[in-house]
């Protein structure tokens, strides 16, 4: 017998993660497999601050708040996952590998970032993830990434 799979939406990813606009770069989080795997939902538009100046005239989402999406993702799942919601998560990033960039990502496009634990256990403070970002089917970025939780308050 399986699990039943959670989600998260604005409200709940606002509870969990500290980032806020321009910051925020994930707006829900769908199919959260416990601690295996999630899939997070980025809808980008041309409001956003990075499109100014990359690049004028031909807006694409910088690679690495691509990077970025998908550790939020990753964040969010940990805090459905570990119940984290107010209690002031931070994540950091210790390290990024095997990161590629596959497509543009351009205002009107929904990014789907589809993440899964490679390494950590609940309790634990070091987790390894993957990361695959695609838009309409195809991959757009991809990146193992190594992140330590730090919760501040218990």
């Amino acid at each position: 017998m399986t699990a039943e799979l959670q989600s998260a939406d604005i409200h709940l990813i606002q509870r969990i993660l500290p980032h806020r606009y321009p910051f925020l770069l994930v707006d829900k989080v769908v199919d959260i497999d416990g601690m295996k795997s999630a899939r997070g939902i980025k809808n980008v538009t041309m409001n956003e601050p990075h499109f100014q100046g990359h690049f004028p005239g031909t807006p694409i989402m910088p690679g690495v708040t691509i990077v970025e999406a998908m550790a939020q993702t990753a964040g969010v799942m940990l805090g459905v996952a570990l119940d984290m919601a107010d209690r002031d998560l931070l994540i950091y990033f210790m390290n990024i590998d095997k990161c590629k960039f596959r497509r543009k990502v351009i205002p009107g496009d929904v990014l789907e970032m589809n993440v899964e634990v490679l390494r950590g256990k609940p309790g634990g403070k070091i987790f390894k993830f993957k990361g695959v970002a695609t838009v309409e089917g195809e991959a757009a970025a991809e990146a193992e990434f190594t992140a330590m939780v730090d919760i501040q308050k218990d």
